[in-house]
């Protein structure tokens, strides 16, 4: 019968997640089994988070955009439908950018999508 070493792809495997690891409080970062556990939640979470942080700077770009209209007398949605009539094609991070670094653009754009609207 063949003799099974792994005893050194076990270490390495080991070091791998106590290095993921790194700064887990008490027993989750010293102990394999619940380090395993808790580094399994951390991926998880890390996955989750990614897909969170698009959702989250849509709506900042949202809330700037609106609250660069509100001086401007035109709603957020009416806004977008406007856009979309004058066949703007702006994403709304560079509108965004464009209302915080260039108002007068963003004026401009805002006028064109109010003459679509009208």
């Amino acid at each position: 019968m063949a003799r099974i070493k792994r005893a050194q792809i076990r270490k390495t495997r080991t070091k791998k997640l106590f290095k993921r690891s790194k700064g887990f409080f008490g027993a989750r970062g010293t102990t394999r089994r619940q380090t395993h556990e808790a580094v399994m939640h951390a991926k998880a979470n890390e996955f989750r988070g990614r897909k969170e942080r698009k959702r989250q700077f849509r709506a900042l770009w949202i809330t700037r955009i609106s609250a660069a209209l509100m001086p401007l007398d035109l709603k957020y949605s009416r806004f977008i439908h406007g856009l979309k009539l004058a066949e703007i094609d702006l994403n709304r991070k560079q509108l965004s950018e464009m209302a915080i670094h260039d108002p007068s653009a963003f004026e401009a754009v805002v006028g064109a999508a109010r003459d679509a609207l009208a």
